[in-house]
């Protein structure tokens, strides 16, 4: 085989895989949703069509005052999944987003993945981020849970997942790589993730703006988590 052809299988061969990370990954399938029962992926207007703009893992000073200040000027309010860290490290910035009419959710205290803790200790960092946030609302980092977490944190929160994530923390994607699940996936009542954190923003500044010029483009509404 040539270097040319091995050069181009290698490339036909990253194009498949990045294809098949982003389907699984970017539009969660419903085997995958199947094991979060009672979570909430998608919540469908009743008339017209509506989508959920939604920011993990903030609030910090080098991100979030910028898409706050954006959302004002795009006329859209959002929910912001914060960390329970960060709002006790920047409770000024966290009572800004409540201020501008935005909802807020429980990202856990640390920011710990629950297939790595066991159900006890997890529930605790959970409500030790409550103890700050005071949310019904709660959103598990990386999107992981343990069955017993699961039943345990739907008696005491709405878990809300979601239906398209942009990968924007994804440094080897380009913008143009990460609009593209807004463009192909968002439908009625989409949950949409974008991260106001320092390792998404690069790409969630140059996206984040025209995904919501687009989507208000095709006619959709945004809402928070909550209003319906």
């Amino acid at each position: 085989m040539s270097k040319y052809n091995r050069k181009s299988d290698e490339r036909g061969s990253s194009l498949l895989t990045e294809s098949l990370i982003e389907r699984f990954i970017c539009q969660v399938p419903l085997f995958y949703r199947a094991l979060i029962p009672g979570g909430r992926w998608c919540i469908p207007a009743y008339r017209g069509k509506c989508v959920y703009l939604t920011f993990d893992d903030g609030p910090i000073p080098e991100i979030t005052p910028w898409v706050l200040d954006q959302l004002d000027m795009l006329g859209v309010k959002a929910t912001f999944f914060c960390v329970g860290e960060n709002v006790r490290r920047y409770p000024e910035l966290f009572e800004e987003i409540k201020r501008r009419g935005h909802q807020v959710g429980n990202h856990t205290f640390h920011h710990i993945k629950g297939l790595e803790h066991n159900t006890h200790g997890y529930i605790e960092d959970v409500e030790l981020a409550n103890d700050l946030i005071h949310s019904r609302y709660f959103r598990p980092p990386h999107g992981h849970l343990l069955f017993p977490q699961v039943r345990e944190l739907g008696r005491r929160y709405e878990i809300i997942m979601w239906d398209v994530i942009t990968r924007d923390y994804n440094r080897r994607l380009t913008p143009e790589q990460v609009f593209h699940p807004v463009q192909r996936y968002t439908r009625n009542g989409s949950i949409i993730v974008f991260h106001d954190s320092l390792k998404a923003e690069k790409n969630m500044r140059a996206v984040m703006p025209r995904a919501v010029r687009w989507l208000q483009e095709q006619g959709y509404t945004f809402l928070r988590i909550g209003d319906i």
